[in-house]
């Protein structure tokens, strides 16, 4: 694809460094996932996604880590990881600085190393925001043990982009089927319920949350979370703008989730401003996504929102690329 047709920014796209990835393999030999091999994740490459990302018109992918991440209840272990992984994160931007972004990895079960690795990565590393998963040790985002991280997130204004990750108690309750089948979709919407439950979406106004894979099944769900919680004290009294409010602030990406009915839940439940475009690279090959989105019907402004124009909202440092 021409230089000149590149106009997307993808907001979900892994990186995978090789020495994150070499060191996952020795903790976890039987690694994988079930739409991409471990030996293709071993073989990352900045060039190879900027290839791929060529011949699909992605003008800039901001990198995440996804799960496992690097909370393995081990604190100097998630202290040498993140930054590990940060570094190699901002030295892919430096090396390709018109074509990449990265959202920093913290362990926020670790708050004194968080908050340490979140300000050294936005002062220092330039990060784009910070990258979080949906739960660790099976407690949700929204549990009082991560108020200070997100305080602190939210008085720096931080994107926060959220990814699915196993939970403990759910993972395996179907035999045989990997999580990202339909777990995924449920652990994004048990962290986004955590969180409102909590009040941490109300306390924290100023964090731009992005939820992965158009935030799982919330725009289907959304109403009937909003009807149980209104019968909730807690709910009603940590929302006091209301539960449906909180829930249309939030944003989402598109990745693995642009089939007719997910694009169509996703613009009736959101405005059409927080829909962004993520691929989910290398677990999948932009493309057929691309088609999906094509084929869907929607104006022009919608389609050059959700493509590009809701993501430079989020990172005008990008309007420059």
């Amino acid at each position: 694809m021409a230089a000149s047709s590149r106009q997307r920014i993808d907001v979900h796209h892994h990186f995978w460094p090789q020495r994150y990835m070499l060191e996952e393999q020795q903790r976890n030999p039987g690694y994988t996932h079930s739409s991409t091999g471990k030996d293709r994740l071993l073989r990352w490459t900045a060039e190879q996604a900027i290839d791929v990302m060529d011949r699909h018109g992605i003008a800039c992918a901001i990198g995440s880590i996804s799960t496992p991440g690097v909370w393995f209840g081990d604190v100097a272990a998630a202290r040498r990881l993140s930054r590990d992984w940060n570094e190699e994160g901002a030295k892919t931007v430096r090396d390709h600085p018109r074509r990449f972004g990265f959202f920093a990895v913290v362990a926020p079960p670790d708050t004194e190393g968080a908050l340490r690795e979140i300000e050294y990565a936005l002062d220092t590393l330039k990060a784009d925001g910070i990258g979080l998963l949906s739960n660790y040790d099976g407690k949700s985002l929204g549990d009082p043990a991560f108020t200070p991280v997100f305080d602190e997130l939210n008085r720096r204004k931080s994107v926060v982009f959220v990814h699915p990750t196993m939970h403990p108690a759910t993972a395996t309750l179907i035999p045989g089927l990997v999580s990202q089948g339909i777990e995924f979709p449920f652990e994004t919407t048990r962290a986004i319920t955590s969180l409102v439950l909590h009040g941490t979406l109300a306390r924290c106004p100023d964090i731009k949350f992005i939820f992965s894979h158009g935030a799982g099944v919330l725009p289907y769900l959304g109403a009937r979370i909003e009807h149980v919680g209104s019968s909730v004290k807690q709910f009603r009294d940590n929302n006091p703008d209301g539960i449906e409010h909180m829930l249309k602030r939030l944003h989402c990406d598109t990745a693995a989730a642009t089939s007719a009915p997910q694009l169509a839940a996703m613009m009736n439940f959101f405005p059409a401003s927080h829909i962004l475009y993520g691929s989910d690279y290398p677990f999948i090959a932009p493309g057929p996504d691309v088609e999906e989105l094509h084929a869907f019907s929607m104006s022009d402004a919608s389609r050059a929102s959700i493509e590009r124009d809701n993501a430079l909202a989020l990172f005008p440092r990008l309007a420059g690329l």
